[in-house]
């Protein structure tokens, strides 16, 4: 390492300003801060130095989700097994699983860090870290049949329009991934959802597979009433997006969050709370089989868990304040399982309930504050009048 320090310190001065290659500079920085914390400190007021920046928090991240990649990884591979009625070796099924899922990510990083370098470029800004998650958790949060265009597609509409417009990373007001998602759950309904999706079976040899379904949990549940096993869905062994099935790989993830103190427990905790409360109110007003599904289904089904955890703590799109976290986190598990139920055209409903309390959160902080500051102008009011 300390051989690669000297010769970055060598080669520096030519890209900064002055430098033969100027024009780059936001490049070379974004390489060098990604290799070594960065040497830049406040230069005014007091302040703490801590060799965890942004890039290191946004990787810790990244840790947190290959539990679950590693296991929709495999869970592709396995779902393919089902699908062709063989059995294959745990590496031969997770090894079919990675060549399927790796080029969405490849197609991922490329498209979105592709853009992101040319608008650092233009605007001689530093290269934003929010991709560094973004372009992994867009491979995961979609099928593993989806076409690689319009994985392209739908990340270059999350970094351009979902996030540059408004300003770059940390200003943006929808989690760019969930943008791309609504782009193309919209736009492309047909592959992402339906009954034979979510599942890589497609040729057994040169011959197409019959007489097998796809269809994740949620499809069921909204058209035949037919649920796999409580255990099943906690371990991931349904069809699904690459990294939403298995609840125990995303609860792996949600502990290192936890730990770290990068995600945080309230929304979490909330998220699911809300997602139960709801779930509990619909069993008691059952009219159709659908509401009748027990509470915690919802929990373990779909994109519920991996949205909690996740898409709903995203620090930029959430509610900053501590109590308006409560809020917001319950907000997004009533609105999901409410969604999910009542509008079975919309089955995965997390997404939905997500981007809208994006557009909320803003909101509930600004009532929360205002809150606080009246409740502090009446004490003083008070203690005037008894002096």
């Amino acid at each position: 390492m300390k051989a690669l320090r000297k010769y970055l310190d060598k080669v520096k001065p030519n890209f900064q300003k002055g430098g033969k290659y100027e024009f780059l500079h936001s490049t070379f920085d974004a390489f060098e801060t990604f290799l070594f914390v960065p040497d830049k400190v406040t230069s005014r007021g007091s302040h703490i130095r801590d060799g965890v920046d942004m890039k290191r928090t946004m990787i810790m991240v990244v840790l947190a989700l290959v539990p679950a990649l590693l296991f929709g990884m495999w869970n592709t591979g396995y779902q393919h097994t089902l699908s062709i009625g063989e059995s294959w070796s745990l590496w031969q099924t997770f090894f079919f699983g990675f060549i399927k899922v790796l080029p969405i990510i490849v197609v991922s990083y490329v498209v979105g860090l592709g853009i992101e370098f040319a608008f650092a470029q233009y605007r001689h800004h530093e290269v934003n870290e929010g991709f560094l998650v973004t372009g992994m958790l867009i491979p995961l949060i979609v099928p593993v049949d989806v076409p690689l265009w319009m994985v392209a597609l739908a990340t270059a509409f999350a970094v351009v329009i979902g996030k540059e417009v408004f300003g770059g990373t940390g200003m943006n007001v929808f989690n760019p991934a969930l943008t791309a998602r609504a782009f193309l759950f919209f736009a492309y309904p047909s592959y992402m959802s339906g009954d034979k999706v979510w599942v890589n079976g497609l040729m057994a040899g040169n011959v197409p597979v019959d007489g097998f379904s796809g269809a994740t949990p949620l499809a069921k549940a909204a058209a035949y009433n037919q649920l796999p096993s409580a255990y099943d869905m906690f371990m991931g062994f349904i069809p699904g997006s690459i990294g939403e099935t298995s609840t125990l790989a995303i609860l792996i993830g949600a502990a290192i969050l936890i730990i770290t103190g990068i995600g945080s427990w309230k929304i979490i905790a909330s998220t699911f709370a809300g997602g139960l409360v709801m779930g509990l109110i619909l069993n008691a007003f059952a009219v159709n089989p659908f509401m009748e599904i027990p509470a915690y289904y919802h929990l373990i089904m779909g994109g519920f868990a991996f949205g909690a955890v996740f898409m709903a703590t995203d620090p930029v799109t959430a509610a900053q304040t501590s109590r308006g976290k409560w809020i917001y986190g319950f907000l997004i598990g009533v609105f999901a399982v409410l969604v999910r139920v009542l509008n079975p055209a919309y089955p995965e409903g997390m997404m939905l309930s997500i981007l809208l309390m994006n557009a909320f959160a803003p909101l509930i902080d600004h009532y929360i504050v205002q809150a606080n500051v009246n409740r502090r102008l009446k004490r003083a009011a008070v203690a005037a009048k008894t002096k």
